[in-house]
């Protein structure tokens, strides 16, 4: 069993505002982070993956050993393995979570949007999310409107304000 360090280091926080922080620590069997060795840190989810690659390429251990006493699939562990060949250690970085770009406002939606604001040019973008709603059933955040509409505008594709 991994040696816990010690919660309030503000190491853990860290680890966890940057979505590095390991969720299954304990899974983590290999015997050089069980010894405790005080620069290994089964929290540092970055740090596990790094020496679980090192562990296969350096040390010439199985995939599948390696990765079990990592706390990791094989699966997960050849994807780790191509994202650092991709992009070295900072592929080993978590992906931020969530959408990468406004997938609801597709252009055909921004369309309706701009024939909204043309014909009632004193539409905010909370009438134009309510709007959108009761039309086409789309839940949008009007924050999200207002920006994607301000984007176009700077873009030289007026709004028709």
């Amino acid at each position: 069993m991994p040696v816990a360090k010690p919660s309030d280091d503000g190491k853990g926080a860290a680890l966890q505002s940057q979505h590095a922080l390991n969720p299954r620590p304990e899974r983590v069997t290999d015997p050089t982070f069980v010894a405790g060795a005080p620069f290994l840190d089964a929290r540092d989810l970055v740090q596990v993956k790094y020496e679980m690659l090192r562990r296969v390429r350096v040390d010439g251990q199985a995939a599948s050993r390696a990765s079990a006493a990592f706390g990791f699939s094989r699966p997960a562990f050849y994807q780790a393995q191509a994202a650092f060949d991709a992009n070295g250690l900072p592929g080993l970085l978590p992906q931020r979570p969530g959408p990468r770009r406004a997938h609801k406002l597709t252009p055909e939606v921004i369309a309706v949007l701009e024939n909204m604001r043309q014909s009632e040019p004193h539409l905010s973008p909370a009438d134009l999310a309510d709007r959108l709603k009761a039309r086409l059933g789309l839940s949008v955040h009007p924050r999200s409107i207002e920006r994607r509409l301000a984007q176009r505008q700077k873009r030289g594709r007026p709004t028709q304000d």
